[in-house]
């Protein structure tokens, strides 16, 4: 269903992604980050669901090509990357991009994309909401109070990479900046919503209940929030 496509960076420079669309041109955008896997056919498959909804996605292919199928390779890649330049310079291009056809865009992100979408939250000043998937930056990376847009967050009970003890810091942090935000906790582990087992791309930690709540939480968020 999508192409792919360069877009311009901030910085001059160009990024490639994965773009998909419905058949209107003005339909509202939303910028999809990719979990450590890369841009995998499943983070492709998110992008064309939501394009089938009348949303134009476009998914910066961050590693510039490379994806992982085991966690170690993932791992590898995401230590390579510069988070701040990632969210700053990929993720603000391709939310500038999807601007020029129409005013409002969000962001969202699985695991690692989820990190980096509070990043772009934070720091790229050009979304209009967001929606987090089991992910956030290190406190160091900046303050999820000075947030001015709408959030949507998905976390789970038993994730050993994103701890409930992290996440309720992030909450207290939200509460603290008066963010408009919702919060969802899931009875089950990191990457609920990804289906690939150990060494496809995945942990092995799908929920089908949880995938499915959080895609209709999330649908609704963006329908308020974009529509």
């Amino acid at each position: 269903m999508g192409e792919r496509i360069e877009f311009s960076r901030p910085d001059g420079k160009t990024t490639p992604g994965y773009y998909a669309a419905p058949t209107i041109d003005d339909a509202p955008g939303i910028v999809l980050i990719e979990e450590w896997w890369g841009v995998t056919p499943d983070m492709m498959a998110i992008a064309d669901r939501y394009a089938e909804l009348g949303y134009r996605v476009l998914l910066p292919d961050l590693f510039r090509g490379r994806t992982a199928a085991a966690g170690d390779e993932a791992n590898h890649l995401m230590q390579g990357l510069d988070f701040m330049d990632a969210a700053m310079q990929d993720v603000g291009g391709a939310i500038a991009h999807l601007k020029k056809a129409d005013p409002k865009v969000g962001v969202t992100g699985y695991c690692m994309g989820g990190a980096l979408a509070l990043l772009a939250a934070m720091h790229a000043g050009e979304a209009d909401a967001a929606v987090i998937f089991y992910g956030f930056p290190p406190p160091e990376a900046g303050d999820p109070a000075t947030i001015q847009i709408p959030i949507q967050c998905h976390f789970a009970k038993h994730d050993d990479f994103f701890t409930p003890a992290g996440v309720e810091k992030l909450e207290e942090r939200l509460k603290e900046g008066k963010v408009p935000y919702e919060l969802f906790w899931y009875d089950a582990k990191h990457a609920f919503a990804n289906p690939n087992p150990p060494g496809s791309a995945g942990l092995g930690h799908y929920d089908a209940a949880a995938a499915h709540l959080s895609w209709e939480r999330a649908v609704r968020f963006w329908k308020n929030t974009l529509k």
